[in-house]
């Protein structure tokens, strides 16, 4: 397998290299802004900017470590880049992850520590399944989502693109959420969401348009 460059080093980054080593994945630097050049992460260098993902576009896979807890903007930003560049995303899945044979994992995802994907479920392309977190049969997680720490996907779920669901949530038996929302830590989310925005609470409701 090719090596790995990294895209963003803050806390997000070192998750991330936690995963990248327990899956045995050599990493060859990591891409950050121009004030972060030569700072270490857990060790890794910091080698260059974004501007930089062209050079390495034939020689390394690329991880979005950048986070995701607000605006999926920066995310969507690095991945178009990385494509445009001709690179490849790499898929992470952690030593002590569970992912069925019968699920789907899209390019560029990380699936940290103690994360369960069952049967049938389908992650999307450049998204964060974070520590603890489940995604239950059949459930549907779309592009460049972060389903947060011990966050609970139950079954038949159809989450779309580009949503954040903090951390503890649980998700009911196949409610949908629509694209571009957020749902805060701890919520429960009873009923279907059908327009963007942030939602909070038990159950879950309106607090932001978007």
């Amino acid at each position: 397998m090719k090596p790995l460059v990294l895209i963003g080093g803050g806390g997000h980054c070192q998750s991330v290299i936690e995963v990248a080593e327990s899956c045995g994945r050599t990493i060859r630097g990591i891409l950050d802004v121009p004030a972060e050049v030569g700072r270490e992460v857990l060790g890794y260098s910091i080698i260059g900017t974004d501007d930089a993902i062209a050079n390495y576009a034939a020689s390394c896979e690329f991880v979005i470590t950048v986070g995701f807890i607000k605006d999926p903007s920066l995310r969507i930003r690095l991945y178009e880049k990385v494509l445009a560049a001709g690179g490849e995303l790499a898929t992470l899945i952690a030593s002590t992850a569970y992912v069925s044979r019968h699920a789907v994992i899209g390019k560029g995802t990380v699936v940290m520590h103690h994360a369960f994907v069952n049967a049938g479920a389908e992650v999307g392309e450049n998204v964060i399944l974070n520590t603890g977190c489940n995604v239950e049969h059949s459930a549907r997680v779309g592009n460049h989502c972060h389903i947060s720490t011990g966050v609970m996907v139950n079954g038949d779920c159809n989450i779309g693109d580009n949503c954040f669901i903090g951390s503890q949530s649980v998700l009911a038996n196949a409610v949908s959420i629509c694209n571009d929302v957020l749902v805060g830590a701890g919520s429960f989310v009873r009923k279907s969401i059908l327009k963007p925005g942030v939602y909070s609470g038990n159950p879950a409701i309106l607090k932001i348009k978007r």
